[in-house]
């Protein structure tokens, strides 16, 4: 699984996201993949984050990217 970073949308931004992450077969999020999201009231910010950085466990799985979003 590589990792893919981008920049969190203008949507996102105004929804007070912080981070977010999608594992998906492509190099961009597919409307059928599914997204987590750390919005800024968020208690243990700093803990999901790094659970949802952390991907070697889905190594054997179909997805091929974690695209993050900061």
């Amino acid at each position: 699984m590589k990792k893919v970073y981008m920049k969190l949308t203008k949507e996102q931004i105004k929804k007070g996201i912080i981070f977010s992450s999608c594992l998906s077969k492509y190099k961009t999020e597919q409307e059928q993949d599914t997204m987590h999201e750390v919005h800024k009231e968020d208690t243990e910010q700093d803990i999901i984050i790094s659970r949802l950085l952390e991907d070697k466990f889905f190594n054997p799985s179909p997805w091929n990217y974690n695209i993050i979003r900061r």
